[in-house]
């Protein structure tokens, strides 16, 4: 269910902030300290009192949301609708009525605060890549207009305005990645599939000749199958698994007109958010968003 209590009290979601941030005991967000005491409060939020560095925080201090004007509820509404339902950021505007550059600037201050996903993949492992549009964005006078990257069919590249986005399926733990590159060459590929639990490392791919090194290198057991050939499955050896990850980002950025090349890696990051919370309800939804940027 939607936690509407939450986006309806400012109280409930100070006591939803404080749960998840102080779920293992309160501590200084300056000097780290334990030795901290009820202080007050500040507004709708508890103060506190270091004792080691004699300094007072409350339970927004060293958070994306500290120092803004704009109620709490409003802020995990906009979290919360922008991974649940995909909102663009002109519905947000009107949902929480701020101005555009505000929730543009606390939406991205959102999404770098992720945390850059850890490959540690024990295998097998799936790997494929899709093309999206993410060309140049900016009004000023001294930088050129955007450019569409659909445009050319075929593989593209990150000059060309349709970088490649690697997605892959570690089998082993059922984790899923989405990481943008520059290219999708060998370099890049070795790169992504360095940290390994053990070798050889079985890598399912398609028929892309970027991925043909792999045969020849002992640290990796590579199978494929070739789509041009109508093969898409050998008994455990297909890549539908990434594809149909990958099927969901071009919706996933369509909303939002449009991702600039500078801002793709912070939308994929909440994408790959998105996918850990499909699941939840709604609260514990909210909450683990939370806690994936303190």
């Amino acid at each position: 269910m939607i936690p509407l209590d939450v986006f309806g009290s400012e109280s409930v979601a100070a006591d939803l902030l404080a749960q998840v941030r102080w779920r293992n005991g309160v501590t200084c967000p300056r000097c780290r300290s334990d030795l901290t005491v009820k202080n007050g409060s500040y507004g709708h939020f508890q103060r506190y009192l270091c004792k080691n560095c004699d300094r007072t925080f409350n339970d927004k201090t060293g958070t994306i949301f500290a120092h803004s004007k704009v109620a709490l509820r409003k802020w995990l509404f906009s979290i919360y609708a922008f991974l649940r339902f995909n909102t663009s950021l002109r519905q947000l505007q009107l949902e929480i009525d701020v101005q555009y550059k505000t929730i543009y600037q606390r939406v991205e201050r959102f999404t770098k605060a992720l945390a850059a996903p850890s490959l540690d993949l024990v295998g097998p492992v799936e790997i494929d890549e899709v093309y999206v549009s993410a060309g140049l964005k900016g009004r000023e006078r001294d930088q050129e207009s955007r450019s569409r990257g659909l445009s050319t069919r075929g593989r593209g590249s990150y000059d060309q305005d349709k970088p490649p986005v690697f997605t892959i399926v570690d089998r082993g733990t059922g984790d899923r990645y989405v990481i943008p590159a520059k290219s999708a060459d060998e370099s890049t590929i070795r790169l992504l599939l360095t940290n390994r639990e053990k070798e050889p490392l079985t890598v399912y791919t398609d028929g892309f000749r970027a991925y043909d090194p792999l045969a020849e290198d002992d640290a990796f057991d590579r199978e494929y199958v070739v789509h041009g050939d109508g093969e898409y499955a050998d008994e455990d050896v297909h890549v539908n698994t990434c594809e149909s990850h990958g099927s969901l980002l071009r919706p996933w950025l369509s909303p939002h007109r449009g991702i600039s090349k500078d801002k793709l890696t912070q939308y994929l990051r909440a994408f790959q958010l998105r996918r850990k919370l499909l699941r939840k309800p709604g609260r514990e939804a909210l909450k683990h968003a939370v806690k994936a940027t303190l």
